[in-house]
This record gives C-alpha cells, structure tokens and sequence, in this order.
C-alpha cells in the first residue's frame, strides 16, 4: 500500500510496500541500472508468457537449493500476471523502476512497517527497506534472513505475526 495523504483511518498507521526509486539515477546513484529494467520491460512485451512463469523462481526463492517448489503458487502467480493487461504491466515497470519516493516518505508522521526478505532477489534490500525505513520519521524494519520478495506466500505465518503486532501496538 501506498499513502501519501492517508485518510482519518489510514492515518493511525500502515504497512510501507513502496520504496524508493529502485532505478539508478541522479539521486539513487546505487540504484538498479535501467538496462535491467528495460529487459524486463522487453520480456514483458515480447515474452511475457514464459517471463511470468520463469520470475517465480528467483521471485519466491525457488532457485535456492534446498527450495520446496511448490507448483500451485507459480500457476497461480502467473495465472494473475497473464490476467493483467499488458499496458499496465509496461506502464508498472516505469513506475517501480523511475518513480522516486523519497520526499513522500520523509514526509509521512505516522507509524510505518517496512519488511523486507533479506534474500530478496528481485527488490534490493540495501536499496530499498533500509533507505525508506531510514528516510521515515516513524518507521519499523524487519528484516528476514533467507525471505524471498514472495515472503507474503512463502513465509506468511511469520508476516502475518508480524503485522498482526504491529497493528495491535
């Protein structure tokens, strides 16, 4: 979830699932170089079939010896990717990639949750929950050695613990 101005509701606190920029540019020189997004971006538009099925690997730590490969999930993930139009899966990597979220997070006063899977091969740890959590007035990180980018479904017993804690504090 993404809040800027959050409602009355919203306002008591929330879990954080944005980040900075993941890109590198001007002002994420350690970001992830845009050729690896523009990859992304070609496999979204030329062989997105097969890319959505081969992105749950690295995306819930399946490629990790030892992995317990669990068949229904990545149907399922690429179930839900292949039902999402094209253009908005284009139009998401520009986002997540170039979209720069710092002012925003400075900004935010309320209790904030980053978590984020220190095996995270898709979102970099370094660049992404340890400089939001940082750039929050008020925010909470937990880091999980060995958690996928997928940790909601791998590991959710341990994130709903997580949340659940928080909400309740």
């Amino acid at each position: 979830m993404y809040i800027n101005m959050p409602t009355a509701e919203q306002k008591s606190s929330f879990n954080q699932c944005c980040s900075t920029s993941n890109g590198k540019s001007e002002n994420n020189p350690d970001g992830v170089p845009m050729e690896v997004f523009d990859g992304i971006r070609e496999q979204t538009l030329n062989n997105r079939n097969q890319f959505y099925f081969d992105l749950t690997f690295p995306f819930y730590g399946y490629n990790r010896e030892g992995a317990n490969v669990k068949d229904g999930v990545q149907r399922n993930w690429w179930r839900q990717g292949m039902m999402g139009g094209i253009v908005a899966h284009y139009e998401g990597i520009k986002a997540f990639s170039e979209t720069d979220f710092t002012e925003d997070l400075k900004a935010v006063d309320i209790p904030v949750l980053v978590l984020h899977g220190e095996d995270d091969q898709i979102v970099p740890i370094e660049n992404s929950a340890i400089k939001s959590a940082k750039l929050l007035k008020n925010g909470k990180l937990i880091t999980y050695p060995g958690f996928p980018h997928g940790m909601p479904t791998t590991e959710h017993k341990t994130i709903n613990k997580d949340l659940l804690e928080f909400i309740e504090a």
